[in-house]
C-alpha cells in the first residue's frame, strides 16, 4: 500500500489550523465517489469511507457533502474493521459547480480545491468558441485559474487561425496546444504541475482528456476510444477521479460535459473586453442593444468585436441573472423584466386595470 505526505496531497497549514484532531482521528482527501461511498487517501494509504449520521443530519445542502478533492476527517485509516466514517469536511479554497441541464435548479460540485482548471477543446470538429466562453466564465467563478488546452492539433490544418479565434475570447488565460502524435507537446502543460498542486480536466466528451492524463501519468490507466465517423471523439470517462503523479502533483479527470448549466458566472473576467468598452457608453445602464452612443455596438460595427461574442455575452449575463432561482421564481423574474419599462408587474397590473375601466365607461 502506497504511503503519502499530506502536503503532497495539497493539505496546507491554513487547513491544519481549521480543525483540531482528537485522538484516533485522521486526515484524508477524497479521490473518488461511488454513490454513498468515498475512496479517501490518507498518509497510510487508501480507505473506503462513508459520512456519519450526524454529518448527514446537520448538512443543510447537498453542496456541503464531500466531493472529489475535498479534505476530510476520518475515524480510522484502514478498513480492517469496516468502512471508515467521515466526521468533518474542511473548507474549500475553490469549487467547480455545475448547474444541472434542463429546467431543474439542482447543482453539483464537480471537484474542489483545484489550483488550475484545464479546459480541453479539440481543434477538429468539436471546436466551439461559444462553449469555450461558457467554460471560461464558470472556471473564473470556481476560484481556480483557467487554462485552455487545445488538443488534436494533428487534425487541424489552420492552427494559427484557430489560435487567433481563441485569443479573442480567452482574455487573460493561458492557451496551450497539444497533439497525441507529438510527445513534446505534453511538456507544455507539465509546467503547471508541482507537488501539492491540483489540476482538474474538463471539456466535452471525446476531446482527448483521458489521453492527456495517461501521458502525464506515464501509463494507460484511463480508457480511450478512437474517433467517430464525424471526426469527434467518443465518451469514455463516466465518473470523477483523482490521480497522484510521480512529481507529487494531482490531476482530476471528469466526465465530458457538452452542455454546461450555469450556477453563477464571472462575466467581468471572461468578458473583460466588453466591460471595458461599456465604460465608454453614454448611459451607465446601457444594455448594448439599441441605445445611442453605445461603445459596444460601435465596436461591433467597426469589426473590433464580433456580433457572436456580444450575443453570447448577453445570453450568459441573462442566465446568470436567473441563477439560484426555481422555475416559478424564474418565470416571475422574466415577467418583471418584460414589464420593466412600466415599473414592473405591479404597475403593469394597475395600468391594465385602469385601461379596462376606461374601456368599460
Amino acid at each position: 500500500m502506497n504511503k503519502y505526505n499530506l502536503r503532497d496531497l495539497g493539505f496546507t497549514d491554513e487547513l491544519k489550523e481549521e480543525h483540531r484532531l482528537s485522538e484516533g482521528m485522521y486526515i484524508g482527501r477524497v479521490f473518488s465517489q461511488t454513490k454513498n461511498l468515498y475512496r479517501v487517501v490518507c498518509e497510510e494509504g487508501e480507505v473506503i469511507s462513508e459520512i456519519s449520521g450526524k454529518f448527514r443530519y446537520e448538512t443543510k445542502s447537498t453542496l456541503d457533502f464531500p466531493t472529489v478533492g475535498d479534505f476530510v476527517v476520518l475515524d480510522r485509516n484502514n478498513n480492517n474493521q469496516g468502512n471508515a466514517v467521515i466526521n468533518y469536511r474542511f473548507s474549500r479554497k475553490s469549487a467547480f459547480v455545475r448547474k444541472s441541464a434542463g429546467t431543474s435548479n439542482t447543482k453539483q460540485i464537480i471537484a474542489s480545491n483545484i489550483d488550475y482548471l484545464f479546459i480541453c477543446m479539440s481543434l477538429n470538429n468539436d471546436f466551439n468558441l461559444r462553449r469555450l466562453e461558457r467554460y471560461i466564465s464558470i472556471a473564473w467563478e470556481s476560484g481556480a485559474i483557467p487554462v485552455v488546452i487545445l488538443t488534436k492539433a494533428d487534425l487541424c490544418n489552420n492552427i494559427d487561425a484557430k489560435l487567433t479565434e481563441v485569443a479573442s475570447v480567452a482574455i487573460g488565460v493561458d492557451v496551450e496546444v497539444t497533439s497525441n502524435l507529438q510527445e513534446d507537446s505534453i511538456e507544455k502543460i507539465k509546467k503547471y504541475i508541482s507537488p501539492g498542486k491540483t489540476i482538474a480536466f474538463i471539456g466535452s466528451s471525446g476531446v482527448g482528456k483521458s489521453t492527456l492524463i495517461n501521458s502525464l501519468i506515464g501509463e494507460k490507466i484511463l480508457k480511450t476510444k478512437d474517433l467517430r465517423n464525424d471526426d469527434k471523439g467518443k465518451h469514455t470517462t463516466t465518473h470523477r477521479e483523482m490521480f497522484v503523479l510521480e512529481n507529487g502533483g494531482l490531476i482530476i479527470d471528469t466526465p465530458g460535459m457538452r452542455e454546461l448549466g450555469l450556477d453563477t458566472v464571472d462575466i467581468s473576467k471572461s468578458f473583460s473586453d466588453i466591460d471595458e468598452l461599456a465604460t465608454m457608453c453614454k448611459f451607465n445602464d446601457c444594455s448594448h442593444t439599441k441605445e445611442p452612443k453605445c461603445a459596444v455596438l460601435k465596436a461591433v460595427e467597426n469589426g473590433e468585436l464580433s456580433e457572436e461574442r456580444l450575443n453570447n455575452y448577453r445570453k450568459l449575463k441573462k442566465e446568470s441573472k436567473y441563477s439560484g432561482l426555481d422555475f416559478k421564481e424564474i418565470e416571475k423574474k422574466k415577467l418583471e423584466d418584460m414589464f420593466s419599462n412600466v415599473g414592473g408587474m405591479k404597475n403593469a397590473r394597475k395600468y391594465l386595470k385602469a385601461k379596462d375601466k376606461r374601456r368599460n365607461k
